[in-house]
């Protein structure tokens, strides 16, 4: 017998605005290769705590976590790439770099449909 978990209204609104950053994360990788990740990023920083002892703060640091990660991989990319011996291996970061957050939104995307924390 499948059962439905029901929320008390604070935490279903914590979890819609995780959702829609879930959404803007992907939209502003999509769209621009993640420039534009530091709005949602923003409000990922500002409801975290109000999500404070949820299954949906894991989300938040979650999507956090994954923008600063992403950020690192393009600017060690780069960095690498200025050095012509290392273009070669910069273009295999900024490859990988994009599939590695999509896989993260997706991840965290169908984990906080299924009502699951986030591992920290």
């Amino acid at each position: 017998m499948n059962q439905e978990l029901v929320f008390d209204p604070q935490t279903q609104s914590q979890k819609n605005i995780a959702w829609w950053l879930y959404i803007f994360h992907g939209a502003s990788l999509v769209l621009s290769l993640g420039l534009l990740s530091w709005v949602p990023l923003i409000i990922n920083y500002l409801k975290r705590g109000d999500a404070a002892g949820t299954f949906v703060q894991s989300h938040h640091n979650w999507q956090i976590r994954s923008f600063w990660w992403y950020l690192f991989w393009m600017i060690l990319g780069g960095l690498i790439f200025v050095t012509v011996i290392g273009i070669p291996l910069a273009w295999l970061i900024w490859f990988c770099a994009p599939i590695w957050k999509a896989y993260r939104l997706i991840k965290g995307f169908l984990d906080l449909d299924a009502n699951q924390p986030m591992p920290i």
